[in-house]
């Protein structure tokens, strides 16, 4: 019996410490996989109180006596806001905590890499306080302010996106060969062609020859429409322009269309293809939700990392500590020739290795993690008209706000093209 309880404990032990260095490793190698960990856990656990903890509370005899019985609807918006709201306080304060951290010399560097048992333990405990205590009128007000959050946050999601198309144009054009330049002409003539097809199912799905939909059709029209102009601009003589970008933000226009049209309410006469399909299933639903976290992780984590227009501002020169003149290989290596006699050099110049800079924004990226909260929050609400509980982000709010999203899109890539016309004297690039 003493053996087996001592094999257990040490069984535990090294399960536990195995665990740590998993979580340390990653930590190391990118502390953004773990705060993407964290979020997922804020959408999953709001994700269950909407749609299954009332089903289970409603078996419990005594709850439905309670006095304070939180009922049905509660867990269908204030549920949500509420645990959003707690990855909100989280994010949010990481984001102040972080604000001006430059080195990863500074000991806040550490706060944004390491500790994670305490974060989560903070995590959890707003989550918590959130859950109980907090007031419906704050929530409610929290509520309102998502909204704006998550323009802000799709403002973020638009900006990525154009980078990422830029960078991946530039990127093989540097390469000087003929077979990159035949791979962007390639993968712009898949874009567009993929366009066209879309649009053309978009006609067939969602106007039906037996009613009125001149709102979808103009909406149809309005994104095939842009995606030519796009074209047309991006091949003018005097902008520096490409059929890449253009091809995918042509496609990502028609997305957002088909998203917005999916969105509108099930009883409505132009739903065409979705008409009858009165809930949504399991596996539809699952799919939905991976595609939004998916989304939503991508773009928070790419534009933590971007290298672009959210890299952290150049110190001053007389601001700048030691720089690093040696890489860690090189300290191992110049350890091994020295031998003892110069321990004291290896541990100064290894000290002066920590000054190197951050590589990308902490303050932002924790920012958008918190816009993102706002952004889901309204996914699961229906932008604050819930709906059927089955079904993700189906409510007239989200028609018309990924609609606006794609017009602030196309107005957006618009300007990046036509921007140094207009202002000739700034640079761009």
């Amino acid at each position: 019996m003493w053996g087996t309880s001592c094999l257990a404990s040490c069984s535990a032990a090294c399960a536990c410490q195995a665990c740590k260095g998993l979580a340390s490793s990653i930590s190391r190698r990118s502390a953004r996989i773990a705060y993407c960990g964290l979020h997922t856990l804020s959408l999953l656990l709001a994700w269950m109180l909407r749609d299954h903890a009332w089903p289970i509370l409603e078996k419990i005899p005594w709850i439905n006596h309670f006095p304070y019985s939180p009922g049905k609807d509660w867990f269908a918006t204030q549920a949500v806001l509420r645990v959003c709201f707690g990855s909100f306080l989280f994010f949010i304060g990481m984001a102040l905590l972080m604000f001006g951290v430059k080195y990863q010399s500074d000991h806040r560097d550490f706060w944004h890499r390491g500790n994670w048992m305490i974060k989560l333990i903070i995590w959890s405990g707003l989550t918590v306080l959130c859950l109980i205590l907090l007031p419906n009128d704050i929530v409610d007000a929290y509520g309102k302010l998502s909204r704006f959050g998550s323009g802000l946050f799709l403002l973020v999601q638009m900006v990525v996106l154009l980078d990422f198309t830029y960078n991946w144009n530039v990127a093989w054009i540097a390469k000087e060969s003929q077979f990159w330049y035949n791979a962007l002409l390639a993968v712009s003539f898949v874009c567009y062609i993929t366009t066209f097809v879309f649009s053309g199912y978009l006609y067939k799905w969602f106007n039906p020859a037996y009613q009125d939909c001149e709102l979808n059709l103009f909406f149809i029209t309005t994104s095939l429409s842009l995606g030519i102009a796009f074209a047309a601009i991006s091949v003018h003589p005097q902008v520096n322009g490409s059929l890449l970008p253009a091809s995918v933000i042509a496609l990502y226009c028609v997305y957002l269309c088909y998203s917005a049209l999916s969105s509108e309410p099930r009883d409505y006469e132009c739903i065409g293809v979705l008409k009858h399909a009165e809930v949504v299933s399991t596996n539809t639903l699952v799919m939905g939700m991976a595609t939004t976290l998916i989304s939503v992780i991508y773009s928070a984590a790419r534009a933590g990392s971007s290298t672009t227009f959210l890299s952290p501002p150049a110190p001053r020169e007389e601001d700048a500590p030691l720089q690093p003149l040696l890489s860690r290989r090189d300290l191992e290596n110049s350890h091994k020739l020295s031998g003892t006699g110069s321990e004291h050099n290896f541990h100064e110049a290894k000290k002066s290795s920590q000054h190197y800079p951050v590589t990308y924004v902490y303050s932002f990226f924790y920012l958008v993690f918190a816009l993102a909260s706002m952004y889901l929050a309204m996914l699961l609400t229906g932008w604050g008209n819930p709906g059927d509980k089955d079904a993700i982000d189906i409510s007239w709010p989200s028609v018309w706000v990924r609609i606006g999203t794609m017009w602030f899109t196309a107005a957006l890539y618009i300007w990046s093209l036509i921007a140094p016309l207009v202002l000739p004297d700034r640079d761009f690039f």
